[in-house]
């Protein structure tokens, strides 16, 4: 294992201050910096077909801007630029996080018939009342034209956590400025807003979520990813979600290593659920924690079909709703049993609550295999501060492990350190020195378990205080699936798991490493950890 520091980075923050980066609520607003000026901007979508037009919504302190745009693949390619645009400041209202910014517009242009599907990145620059440069980031996607794209795959990003953890105006589904006292999380939650910093673009030296500290004993709970978002400025959520921390990682590294893929959002699984058939491979990565009904229905139509569904992500969990044309995303989450109208419906199956909850009746496993009731938390606060890195394997001689020289008892990506912060699993069993799942969460039949590690949903010392996280998870899980956070119930839920599976569907195949940050071990050039990924990926091309 490499070394590691035994203490926590010091970003230069008062003790006060690091308390206010975990506990306190911080967000982007407009007039933020003050009397220097700002910019800032979003579109009407977050996604767009070659030869639509894209409306531009900007805000800025500034009579004038310009914009440079580029698709950020495997190198950023400039594809477009404008200089001397117009723009003025725009009223937001209070609550813009839940209804919108309602900007008037600013700019169109149209998606060139020949730009690649991909990520394309935004850059407005202005200048600041100082002289010196005011600039934001925006990003959006240009998805792939209909028809067959033998040997492409489909990746999926995971704009419904994009749009969960966008801080900016306030208000995302954590925390918030809504309610009578101005502090709940938003159960609405707007697309028609600027991405918050740093989902967009990161340095290089960003902390991701895991800790990266040998710690020594006795030491309290810290998250040094928020002590740094505080100190530098940053979105609190910026390693929660969004392109730069994961999706675009594997969307890089899968061009470089010389794949042809397309890039589509979640939005089309839910209003066009056909793209999928036009690919034998869709993968989905990362931070994956929020879906509507319909998205499953095109995954599971897909994979039934005969589709292969490769999913290195984490923490399958709450159901949303789209409204407004999927202007807004709705989730109630640990209120919805006491606020979502559809709870007091005859049919309760499109609660906004988690998959598992019974009311909505459609377990994640049945999707995916795993999910996140049966995990979570993995080498972040206190759980499971120090424990391993990366996947115990336990089923070595699986054609996922080909040309990797795992044995028995490895540990894949420990030394990137692929596992967590937050992993999927299932209960299990061992039997002679290998897990089986036990049939609790229904598993998908002939679901094999290749990996396994420890997860907890509560920050758990005999000598040590809990910190941020708490046991707030595990009294929302044990009310959820047992009406009641009885110490019985606690006990039942408060240990979890994270996996490593593979399972035939209907005529399709599903591989499932469930954890968020699976995407570090190619960000860090993990040579075993790169291995599975092509061998996953060259099996569900047909290679």
């Amino acid at each position: 294992m490499p070394h590691l520091p035994t203490e926590y980075p010091d970003f230069g923050l008062t003790p006060e201050q690091r308390r206010h980066a975990v506990y306190g609520h911080y967000y982007e607003y407009p007039g933020m910096d003050g009397e220097r000026g700002e910019i800032w901007g979003y579109t009407d979508r977050f996604s767009y077909a070659p030869g639509d037009v894209v409306t531009l919504f900007v805000s800025s302190t500034a009579d004038r801007f310009d914009m440079e745009l580029a698709r950020d693949g495997a190198e950023l390619v400039k594809v477009f630029e404008k200089s001397g645009l117009a723009s003025r400041w725009q009223d937001t209202p209070d609550q813009c996080s839940v209804e919108g910014c309602g900007w008037q517009p600013t700019f169109e242009f149209a998606i060139g018939a020949d730009w690649p599907s991909g990520a394309y990145r935004m850059t407005l620059t202005a200048e600041g009342r100082d002289g010196q440069p005011i600039v934001s980031h925006h990003l959006f996607i240009v998805r792939p034209l209909a028809g067959k794209k033998t040997g492409r795959i489909l990746h999926i990003a995971a704009t419904g956590s994009w749009t969960a953890y966008n801080t900016w105006g306030g208000s995302n589904h954590y925390q918030g400025i809504t309610g009578p006292e101005r502090n709940q999380f938003a159960t609405r939650a707007s697309t028609q807003r600027p991405w918050c910093r740093g989902f967009i673009m990161l340095p290089e030296d960003a902390p991701r979520v895991p800790i990266e500290v040998n710690l020594p004993p006795m030491t309290e709970p810290r998250y040094p990813h928020m002590e740094w978002a505080f100190a530098t400025g940053h979105s609190k959520k910026y390693a929660s979600a969004g392109w730069a921390s994961y999706d675009g990682l594997f969307f890089k590294w899968a061009e470089r290593q010389g794949y042809a893929i397309d890039l589509a959002t979640q939005h089309e699984l839910h209003f066009a659920p056909e793209i999928l058939q036009d690919y034998d491979c869709a993968v989905f990565v990362g931070h994956d924690e929020y879906w509507t009904w319909e998205m499953r229905d095109a995954v599971d139509d897909f994979v039934e079909r005969g589709g292969r569904a490769a999913r290195f992500a984490g923490n399958f969990l709450w159901q949303t709703r789209l409204e407004d044309e999927g202007r807004a995303q709705i989730c109630y989450k640990y209120r919805a049993r006491a606020e979502d109208p559809v709870y007091r419906g005859a049919d309760t199956s499109r609660t906004s609550n988690a998959w598992e909850a019974p009311e909505v009746g459609r377990p994640g496993t049945s999707t995916f295999g795993l999910n996140a009731m049966a995990g979570v938390y993995a080498g972040w606060g206190g759980c499971i501060p120090r424990g391993v890195r990366g996947f115990p394997i336990y089923r070595p001689e699986h054609w996922a492990f080909r040309n990797t020289g795992l044995y028995y008892g490895d540990v894949l990506g420990q030394e990137s350190h692929i596992y967590g912060y937050e992993v999927d699993g299932l209960d299990f069993t061992m039997k002679r020195g290998l897990p089986y799942p036990t049939g609790e969460g229904n598993p998908p039949e002939g679901i094999q378990i290749l990996g396994l590690g420890m997860a907890s949903l509560v920050e758990e010392n005999a000598d040590v205080p809990p910190g941020w996280l708490n046991d707030e998870d595990a009294v929302f899980t044990a009310e959820t699936l047992y009406g009641e956070a009885t110490p019985e119930a606690m006990d039942k839920v408060k240990r979890g798991n994270g996996m490593i599976v593979n399972f035939s569907k209907g005529k399709g195949e599903v591989f499932h490493a469930g954890t968020c940050e699976w995407v570090a071990g190619l960000l860090r050039k993990d040579a075993m950890v790169e291995q599975v990924t092509r061998n996953v990926l060259d099996r569900y091309l047909g290679r």
